[in-house]
């Protein structure tokens, strides 16, 4: 006779899995846009706190010349990705038999980064330092800059072509004097902002209304979906010379709420602990207020643009598919899945102010973040009930990261991890459910948004915690 897997018995064993599974991801992902709250049994509320710490470590690029692509290692980046932390809530109740209501929140999208120490993406406030490095030239100091060079190049330039140059002399001079003027400025913009570190933070906040109905004779069928309110909000700071003339761009882009839609449909089969769902959730489109301070902007553009500028900005966060799965092996062993897809070659910031520089050199303008490929992530895990009120839970994951190289921002190319959870039912009703992963990253180099490559990123880790109390009445 065939053994029944009532999803009853099994459900100790599956909430374990909704705190181990969590992780940084590619892109901005954060916390995966977790539904399965939405799909428990009876009326269900849970409440989950997510911490992740990430080493991400590397070396700057020492490389002075025309190959973008060219990398040489040179001084070390201490940790650069600051931890993390966002809550999850989530309440479904049923209305009757066939209709059931659920409100979820979670903080989708988000990063942290910080760099610190003596490296390329710390204002040093060196100006001999700059002048060398942006001119390519080791012999020029300020001094020899302003008392030699300068002078030299003015005489060439002087009106009536005093010293008889070509065309193509002339020209050459202007540039010259134009690239010395040029790192002068970037030392001013590296020494108003000596001491200061690269830095970026992003949040979002999510609430999703959902309205699902069942449908077939033994109601195995469930269409669901809703309204979403998303909430955006990111400070950015460039510093050091490997953001060339935008070093010291500020953006600050406060707070907006737009809405967006969900879509999906699941499956379940109780009797052998069954439940597959696939969920859709749209992209949403967002106008924020931005303010910009960018101290070459005026000088890059021939005094076409100002030095500060509030504006707005049109941000659009990615849809995204998300596809569950679960089935009991036997009476206490649960067998689950999760795929995910997340369009982040579709995702670009593009603030109004930097773009504009950008376009005296790229006339279509450049992008502050961007990447090239899309995520793909899998997890696969077991769950075992040991006792009638505890369960422990094991998972492995991969994801694909959003390319290599990567935004500097955030220059990790996705992980491979292991995971190990537990839930213990303290009474009929609540439980506490507690988990963790420890996250393999993938080497990556990171680049500009010119794709100027300005560091290297190997070798590094990470981890998540989570805790969750959740109360569940059938």
């Amino acid at each position: 006779m065939r053994p029944t897997f009532y999803l009853k018995n099994l459900a100790v064993a599956v909430a374990a899995f909704s705190v181990a599974s969590i992780a940084s991801a590619a892109g901005l992902d954060r916390s995966g846009q977790d539904i399965t709250a939405f799909l428990q049994d009876g009326l269900y509320a849970e409440a989950s706190y997510t911490y992740l710490d990430a080493d991400v470590t590397g070396h700057d690029n020492a490389y002075i010349g025309e190959d973008n692509k060219a990398y040489q290692q040179d001084k070390k980046i201490d940790d650069a990705a600051e931890s993390y932390d966002f809550f999850r809530y989530g309440v479904k109740a049923d209305i009757n038999d066939t209709f059931s209501v659920g409100i979820l929140y979670d903080e989708p999208f988000g990063a942290a980064a910080s760099y610190s120490g003596d490296n390329n993406f710390v204002a040093m406030g060196d100006r001999d330092a700059v002048i060398k490095d942006v001119t390519g030239n080791p012999a020029y100091s300020e001094r020899v800059v302003d008392n030699v060079v300068i002078p030299t190049l003015q005489k060439k330039l002087a009106p009536g072509n005093p010293q008889n140059l070509s065309p193509v002399e002339l020209q050459e001079a202007k540039a010259q004097l134009t690239g010395v003027i040029t790192a002068k400025k970037i030392a001013d913009a590296e020494e108003a902002t000596k001491g200061e570190g690269t830095n970026v933070e992003v949040r979002t906040e999510s609430i999703t209304a959902i309205l699902g109905m069942k449908l077939g004779e033994n109601k195995n069928f469930q269409v669901y979906g809703g309204p979403v309110a998303q909430r955006v909000q990111a400070d950015v700071k460039l510093r050091g010379l490997a953001y060339g003339p935008a070093t010291g761009y500020t953006a600050h882009i406060s707070p907006d709420q737009d809405y967006g839609w969900l879509a999906g449909v699941s499956y379940s089969k109780p009797e052998i602990a069954l439940q597959a769902a696939l969920t859709y959730r749209s992209e949403i489109d967002h106008n924020l207020p931005i303010f910009e301070s960018y101290p070459l902007a005026s000088a890059a553009s021939g005094g076409a643009l100002p030095t500060s500028r509030a504006d707005s900005i049109d941000i659009t966060t990615p849809k995204s598919v998300n596809f569950d799965f679960q089935t009991g092996i036997n009476p206490t062993m649960l067998a689950t899945a999760k795929v995910r897809w997340v369009p982040w070659s579709d995702f670009a910031i593009v603030p109004p102010l930097y773009t504009g520089v950008s376009k005296v050199k790229y006339p279509e303008g450049l992008p502050l973040v961007s990447y090239d490929k899309d995520q793909w992530l899998v997890e696969l895990g077991l769950a075992k009930r040991l006792t009638p009120a505890l369960a422990v839970t094991g998972n492995i994951g991969w994801d694909s990261g959003a390319g290599d190289p990567v935004t500097s921002l955030g220059p990790i190319d996705g992980y491979y991890s292991a995971g190990l959870g537990a839930k213990y039912n303290v009474t009929e009703n609540w439980a506490v459910s507690a988990g963790g992963k420890y996250l393999w990253f993938g080497d990556a180099k990171g680049q500009l948004p010119t794709k100027d490559i300005v560091g290297n990123f190997e070798d590094n880790d990470g981890y998540a915690l989570g805790v969750k109390v959740s109360y569940q009445a059938k």
